[in-house]
């Protein structure tokens, strides 16, 4: 049973599904005006690019022989997954988020490049850390600074994030998948990559 809902919560908190939760909550939290075109317009080309190509990616990739299974637990293998990442979160900054109005989520997702480019330095030097950590805490990150910068109280929110961070650490323990170090580490590089930027827009 611990097993099986360890399970649940990795994929539900998968490192790919970070984006998008952090785009839908700021949409759902922001006080500015934005039409549904604008939101659509922003979610939808952010989904395509950073879940479902990732996803795509990946496939080809472990038919190639390039990674041996989807826990990436080698190094190695989490070079060119991370790369492909790194380079479709880039496209979103360039081509999708508007800077010019939707200013938060342009620096939020500047800071999953951040946080994907650290980890993939990481990874080039034989080391690994944890992507789901490092996920999580760039969005835990994001919420407290959006309650700070909008001064507004989403308080039961950031709780369940913190919750979820909790839970997720439990998780990646439970199954195995990475010692208490690369969970610390990877947690501190998805707070760091936002906290980083706060001067730029908070």
């Amino acid at each position: 049973m611990m097993r099986l809902l360890s399970q649940i919560i990795t994929y539900l908190f998968h490192p790919l599904l970070i984006p998008i939760y952090g785009a839908l909550f700021y949409f759902k939290v922001t006080p500015k005006y934005s039409p549904l075109s604008l939101q659509s317009g922003n979610i939808l080309p952010v989904f395509i690019l950073t879940v479902i190509i990732p996803i795509v990616s990946m496939l080809i990739l472990k038919n190639l022989g390039l990674i041996k299974s989807q826990l990436m637990l080698r190094s190695e293998e989490r070079i060119y997954p991370l790369l492909v990442v790194v380079l479709l979160l880039l496209m979103v900054l360039l081509r999708v988020i508007p800077n010019h109005y939707t200013i938060e989520l342009y620096y939020y997702f500047l800071g999953l490049v951040i946080a994907g480019t650290s980890c993939l330095m990481i990874a080039l030097v034989g080391r690994i850390v944890s992507l789901h950590m490092a996920g999580i805490g760039s969005l835990l990150a994001f919420m407290v600074l959006l309650s700070l910068h909008f001064e507004k109280n989403i308080v039961v929110a950031i709780s369940l994030c913190v919750l979820c961070t909790g839970l997720i650490a439990m998780a990646r323990l439970y199954l195995r998948a990475h010692g208490r170090a690369s969970i610390i580490a990877g947690l501190l590089i998805g707070l760091l990559s936002q906290l980083l930027l706060v001067r730029f827009w908070v």
